[in-house]
């Protein structure tokens, strides 16, 4: 049965409670709030695909003169995602702070990307922020201090993400866990950035400062740079939110995808968990969804500012509902639902936002180990302007790597290539099972599976393997 706008007040009385003690602004309850009151209306998130037809007629960035402008990069602010510690990597700090070149980490290499536009301006434009969660800011600051003065007080380029309650999925009251009162606690998802902008005063601060451009985009996604080009596109669009997406390929068919609404023609995104099951042949066809979100966006801060008010302080984004246990670790421990918002997923909320088709070199990102030793390799160069993007030889397609289990962590992952990664540069794809140490000088061409079903790791010696 569906409660009233008072009912769901009272029932949320003990999160806003939960919420304010902890010291959370007005901006994330209120973010929370919404999510809730949708969870409590019997809102599931789905989309059918009766309701939404494929985006189409998107225009491409390369058919973008390419362009320079130093004046709108003193409006603008980078924006970099930060909060993850990559725990599916076995990793207990940033994943921002992973060697990526050398010595070089992400974070190092997002470091030389603004510093270098920065050059060009002669001053502290671009704006450079990181949004940080509580686990990743000490460690993140303290990095950041070997790219003084040039970046500013490490202390002055954090958004703290906000964390939100879990919901026990009984009765929707909040997860109440004495024993680990962390356990309590959710992250929101990159949904929150619009309630991070707002209730940490960022919002207002860049906006006196002359900022009206954020780029926004993940540190684990070293293709995705401030493109002048991009910017200035962006500018003259006069659209107060664009993404940018590129063509889905096989290896995307279960990865979120661009649509468009079929009762009021506004773009909108729609992840896998937000698709019927019915759905799911017609959500995976890449010929008829052909586009997906890189989470890169393009916002007017103004525009943004003035849908936040209209909306009392929120973004009115659809939630998605993840059904977990208290304990993810613990199956037997009492099931919650933690609600979840995107921020591409804002497209929506925007009468004029539109998108633009990128090459995929603007799409990088490392979520796996075998991502890690994809982009760690010859496979991917590093630019002049930093960026880290696939060698042209490979049209677009990154090697297909299946590593072994015992790779799935980074200690595993260095452990089988303790010098650096091989030649991936002509790898179609690799398959290791069982347990390697391989040289650096080894060179991997098309189709390689190595098997060793021996205990002990096997080594591979330098040379070339097809």
């Amino acid at each position: 049965m569906s409660l009233s706008t008072s009912e769901i007040d009272t029932a949320f009385a003990p999160f806003r409670e939960k919420m304010e003690t902890v010291g959370l602004s007005e901006a994330a309850v209120r973010a929370f709030a919404g999510a809730y009151a949708a969870l409590r209306r019997g809102a599931t998130g789905l989309m059918a695909e009766t309701e939404i037809e494929p985006a189409g007629g998107l225009p491409r960035a390369a058919d973008l003169a390419p362009s320079s402008h130093p004046d709108l990069l003193a409006q603008t602010v980078v924006i970099k995602l930060n909060g993850g510690l990559g725990t599916g990597m076995g990793l207990e700090k940033a994943k921002s702070l992973l060697p990526v070149r050398g010595r070089d980490t992400f974070l190092d290499l997002i470091a030389r990307q603004v510093l270098r536009l920065r050059a060009r301006t002669g001053g502290m434009a671009p704006r450079f922020l990181l949004m940080n969660s509580f686990s990743t800011s000490e460690d993140t600051r303290a990095h950041l201090a070997a790219h003084q003065p040039g970046l500013g007080d490490p202390a002055g380029l954090e958004l703290m993400q906000n964390r939100v309650p879990k919901v026990l999925a009984s009765d929707f009251s909040p997860l109440h866990w004495p024993a680990q009162p962390d356990l309590e606690w959710c992250p929101p998802g990159h949904g929150d950035i619009y309630a991070c902008l707002l209730g940490s005063g960022w919002l207002d601060r860049l906006l006196a400062e002359g900022v009206r451009y954020a780029f926004v985009s993940n540190a684990d996604n070293l293709g995705a740079t401030l493109d002048e080009t991009l910017l200035g596109w962006f500018a003259s669009s006069g659209q107060a939110f664009a993404m940018e997406v590129t063509r889905r390929t096989a290896a995307d068919r279960k990865g979120g995808h661009l649509a468009r609404r079929r009762s009021d023609g506004r773009l909108l995104l729609r992840e896998s968990a937000q698709c019927p099951k019915d759905d799911e042949a017609a959500f995976q066809d890449i010929d008829r969804h052909q586009f997906f979100n890189t989470n890169n966006l393009w916002i007017r801060l103004d525009r943004l500012r003035d849908e936040l008010r209209r909306h009392y302080g929120l973004m009115p984004l659809p939630i998605i509902i993840n059904k977990k246990t208290a304990d993810p670790r613990d199956p037997a421990t009492p099931a919650v639902l933690q609600l979840e918002t995107a921020m591409g997923a804002a497209i929506e909320c925007f009468p004029d936002a539109g998108a633009i088709d990128v090459p995929r070199t603007r799409f990088a990102p490392v979520k796996t180990t075998a991502d890690l030793l994809a982009v760690r390799s010859d496979a991917y160069l590093l630019t002049d302007d930093l960026r880290l993007e696939l060698d042209p030889s490979r049209h677009g397609q990154p090697p297909r790597i299946e590593l072994d289990p015992s790779c799935k962590l980074v200690d595993g992952l260095d452990a089988a290539f303790p010098h650096g990664s091989p030649s991936l540069r002509e790898c179609r794809s690799l398959t290791l099972r069982g347990r390697f140490v391989v040289d650096p000088a080894a060179v991997f061409q098309g189709d390689v599976t190595l098997v060793n079903e021996a205990a002990e790791a096997r080594y591979l010696p330098a040379g070339v393997y097809a």
